[in-house]
């Protein structure tokens, strides 16, 4: 069976199953997922080591981070799912209005039907894009990185399926891409009549080239390609603070959350060795702008300034340092040269703060506090499909299952008052 015909049986299954997704069913299946998970500990842990060693030899030591599961990792998928189950169903009705010829009009959301996600080789995003999909009343089909396919097929059968199927629903409703190929990943945005919306995780370029591959077939995607954290160093900043925002924002370097480039006021360059310090703490070298170049302890850069260093293996542990006349430069820098993932000023002036969150247009803006808050689980108490940095009205940020829906307009005669 090629890649294609392998997406088209899932997403014809995943869509049959779709009509049964009852909300407080699927809080029973996203229980007893947790229920299964903690029992199934040991073989899931045991299935990943299995992928972790085949991989050993043909990833890098970033990438087998973000591949290797452990007790805590696992825990988190956990708490994932708890906090989905408690949180509360969508709200399907957004409000209703009387037209003047009498007729009530309402707007709703309703769900997309089946949603197609594909993601690198990390199989904690399998459980969280799952339970973020099923919890908004659609179903999924997931399609992961050859190197996580044991651990993935093992979650898709072993927990979320029987999950479902525990609750009286379809297992089918968790879909899975069974082949390691790139073609499967090409076959899942190809299919605008079965699965019209594709949830895209991944490194910049090829999640680009899905993208693209997406809209040349009419599928709609919530791309997640870029990041990268900004932290600016103003004049009126704290070494303490900075040093321990630093760190924090540094605690993991294959996420697209963590420090990537920091911009320091040139009226504060006498805190450059508290940040070069941090950086050092956690392995991090640095490389500087021409500006920059003078500093004792950076390297010089050959990247360009918003280059994003969690998306080159090679070099992940890398920082970008540069320095910047005012606030007024390191905001257009922020706006212009990187993502627009998020960015974070350090500094103890309330109206320095106030004029760079203001003025920064990114998907999440900080003060005193690091970017890689910029996270489902940590700002919305559940856990995320991606983060989209996109201009165009729709979900911008940590997308969860309240933005898996679309609008509808519903007009009705006699239907009493309007609300």
């Amino acid at each position: 069976m090629t890649p294609l015909e392998l997406v088209e049986q899932e997403a014809r299954a995943a869509r049959e199953a779709f009509g049964g997704l009852a909300d407080e069913r699927v809080d029973e299946a996203l229980q007893q997922a947790l229920d299964l998970l903690r029992r199934r500990r040991d073989d899931v842990l045991r299935a990943n080591a299995e992928d972790v060693q085949a991989a050993r030899d043909r990833l890098d030591a970033g990438a087998l981070d973000r591949l290797r599961l452990d007790d805590d990792r696992l825990v988190a998928v956990a708490d994932g799912l708890r906090a989905t189950a408690a949180l509360p169903p969508i709200d399907r009705e957004v409000g209703s209005w009387r037209l003047p010829n009498g007729l009530v009009a309402s707007e709703r959301r309703i769900p997309v039907g089946v949603i197609g996600a594909n993601f690198e080789a990390r199989p904690n995003v399998a459980v969280d894009v799952a339970s973020q999909v099923l919890k908004s009343g659609n179903a999924v089909v997931l399609r992961t990185g050859g190197a996580a396919l044991g651990t993935v097929t093992f979650l898709v059968d072993e927990v979320l399926r029987p999950a479902l199927k525990g609750a009286g629903l379809p297992g089918a409703a968790v879909g899975l891409v069974r082949s390691p190929e790139r073609a499967g990943a090409e076959a899942l945005v190809s299919l605008p009549g079965l699965i019209p919306l594709v949830i895209l995780r991944g490194s910049g370029e090829s999640t680009v080239a899905l993208e693209r591959l997406a809209a040349s077939n009419g599928v709609g995607t919530l791309a997640h390609a870029e990041g990268g954290g900004v932290l600016y160093v103003h004049a009126g900043a704290s070494a303490a603070t900075l040093a321990a925002v630093a760190r924090e924002s540094l605690d993991r370097l294959g996420v697209c959350n963590r420090l990537n480039l920091a911009l320091v006021d040139r009226e504060a360059t006498a805190l450059v060795p508290t940040l070069l310090e941090a950086c050092r703490e956690r392995g991090v070298e640095v490389r500087a702008t021409d500006r920059a170049a003078g500093i004792e302890g950076v390297l010089p850069l050959d990247r360009p300034r918003g280059h994003e260093w969690a998306g080159e293996p090679e070099r992940v542990a890398t920082v970008t340092l540069d320095l910047v006349d005012d606030l007024d430069e390191a905001v257009r820098i922020a706006n212009e040269e990187t993502s627009g993932l998020a960015a974070s000023i350090v500094t103890e002036d309330d109206e320095a703060a106030s004029r760079f969150l203001d003025g920064y247009r990114g998907t999440a803006s900080f003060r005193n506090a690091t970017t890689r808050l910029t996270d489902g689980f940590k700002l919305l108490g559940t856990p995320e499909t991606g983060i989209g940095v996109g201009w165009a009205p729709g979900p911008r940020g940590p997308v969860t299952y309240r933005d898996l829906c679309i609008r509808q307009y519903r007009v009705v005669a006699n239907a009493g008052p309007a609300a």
